[in-house]
């Protein structure tokens, strides 16, 4: 049995515990410094350590001996996780999608002995896998748009949006800068702009600019893509009224505030999905042609309790990368990003299943369904 460590026992963190310790396959021991989130993830076969992130040294510590770390931790509180998986030698995922601490993570794998592989959840993460697929199979690329939205299925407050994974993260990817290719150019582009509205399956959304939702597919496909772009998906009315919070009011440089704003008024909910939505165009055989992947997906119940589709997704997303490096499907050292994996490979893992129409319990019906595309505006 491979020894794995979860740093963090929160809504994802305790995810991702059940389904690595429900496989039998590993021995799990979860890190947080809340000893009230331990005690609630804590089951038979899992092992708890109250920990104080910020303590580098002890960090290091329990880190050594163990096969994998995985971070669920905060993401201003990742880049001290993979600095001490450096330090211990130990194989390194993540779940970020702050630029700053993905470049970090690159930094610390030049010459590492063991792997790093960061943004392993739904976007960045799958999102990237899916698009590099279609993108592999153009002779030209012209066009690679990236949508994805964790959304409550019935929406019912002036946001239309309920909390269903990190409040900083959703926070963070609102305010940072984005990374994008225009007219065949790398460039940083402001969160919550270019605001567009399409529809699904005959419910209209809205998309808009959000950060590091692409992970390092703008590397990746520079000089080889004229637009490349990611956007997050919300009902309408949403973007509008986030920019009178973030920009009238100022609370962009407020975050704690604006933390404690949506955590008391914006209700969490169990009845989410989560949509993912990816569009290429571009030359193939001679003609100028469009291929696009559209999935909804809705939470089911991993060991026994029930999981957003938000949890379920993003979970699965850094298990199945997990499995493929055990399996010696990924490189065994060094920076690993997520376009390397083959879409095929990721939806054939037991995990990845999660996201090809499978729940892990094979006795419910699949969670997944296939999205008609009504109109693309």
């Amino acid at each position: 049995m491979h020894s794995i460590l979860v740093i963090g026992a929160g809504k994802i963190g305790s995810t991702i515990v059940d389904m690595l310790n429900e496989t039998g396959d590993y021995d799990v021991t979860v890190a947080d410094n809340s000893a009230a989130a331990l005690e609630a993830v804590a089951k038979d076969g899992i092992k708890t350590i109250q920990l104080d992130f910020n303590d580098a040294v002890a960090l290091q510590s329990i880190l050594k001996g163990h096969y994998a770390v995985l971070s669920a931790a905060p993401y201003h509180l990742t880049g001290h996780v993979a600095q001490a998986a450096r330090l211990a030698d130990v194989n390194y995922f993540d779940l970020t999608e702050d630029v700053a601490t993905t470049r970090m993570v690159k930094e610390l794998a030049e010459g590492a002995s063991t792997a790093f592989i960061p943004q392993c959840g739904l976007a960045p993460g799958f999102i990237s896998i899916v698009a590099h697929d279609i993108a592999s199979r153009f002779d030209k690329l012209d066009t690679v748009r990236l949508r994805v939205g964790a959304l409550p299925q019935y929406p019912s407050n002036a946001l239309s949006y309920n909390l269903t994974w990190s409040t900083d993260g959703v926070i963070n990817e609102y305010i940072e800068r984005c990374e994008a290719v225009v007219d065949g150019r790398l460039r940083e582009v402001p969160a919550m702009e270019e605001l567009e509205e399409f529809s699904l399956d005959g419910t209209r959304y809205e998309a808009f600019n959000t950060s590091g939702g692409l992970g390092t597919l703008c590397e990746t496909l520079d000089g080889k893509v004229r637009n490349l772009n990611y956007k997050t998906i919300r009902y309408p009315g949403h973007c509008g009224l986030m920019r009178v919070l973030l920009n009238d009011l100022g609370l962009r440089n407020r975050r704690e505030v604006l933390k404690d704003i949506l955590e008391n008024a914006v209700p969490a909910t169990m009845q989410d999905m989560v949509i993912v939505f990816v569009t290429v165009t571009g030359e193939r055989g001679g003609r100028y042609v469009q291929e696009t992947y559209a999935r909804s997906i809705y939470g089911q119940t991993v060991a026994g309790t029930q999981r957003t589709a938000i949890q379920v997704t993003t979970a699965a997303g850094i298990c199945a990368m997990l499995d493929l490096l055990v399996a010696g499907k990924l490189p065994k050292q060094g920076f690993v990003r997520q376009e390397e994996i083959d879409l095929d490979t990721f939806l054939a893992n037991r995990f990845g299943r999660v996201y090809a129409g499978e729940r892990l319990d094979e006795d419910h019906e699949p969670a997944v369904k296939n999205i008609r595309l009504d109109a693309v505006a």
